[in-house]
């Protein structure tokens, strides 16, 4: 499911599903620093408890398990937080992906390493991207996150 009608977007949706899953995972943390200053998060409240709840399932693992967390997630692996994920709303799962990007970033959940590249096959996607607008972004990652979770 897309939540975008513009084929454009469509088509890097579908594109972006076929990188690998680290480089997804690295997509979308590279994404939210591109745009944050631009995000303003306005759920519904049963959205933001039901990302809270996951959320803070995630903080609470070891390091290394977060990052195993948002792999199966990405993934679509048989794992316990997989299945919370893929049966939550849509803007809840956005939510949690936004949660865990600022947990990123002040430290808290594990961050993408600082001398991490994106692969050079990535380089045309990225400036796909960038010619985005923020509604076209924003649709792109509702799109692509909608995806994940326990197949």
């Amino acid at each position: 499911m897309t939540f975008t009608s513009d084929s454009k977007t469509k088509e890097l949706v579908e594109q972006f599903r076929r990188f690998d899953v680290d480089t997804q995972l690295a997509f979308l943390w590279f994404g939210y620093l591109d745009i944050k200053d631009q995000l303003t998060p306005a759920n519904q409240t049963s959205a933001q408890d039901t990302a809270a709840a996951l959320y803070d399932t995630i903080v609470a693992l070891p390091k290394e398990q977060q990052l195993q967390a948002q792999r199966d997630i990405v993934a679509g692996a048989d794992s316990e937080i997989s299945h919370a994920y893929k049966a939550v709303s849509s803007s809840a799962k956005l939510d949690l992906w936004l949660r865990l990007a600022r947990a990123m970033e002040d430290g808290t959940v594990i961050q993408v390493p600082s001398d991490y590249d994106l692969p050079a096959e990535t380089k045309d996607f990225v400036n796909k991207i960038k010619g985005l607008d923020f509604e076209q972004r924003i649709d792109f990652t509702r799109s692509v996150v909608f995806e994940y979770g326990a197949k």
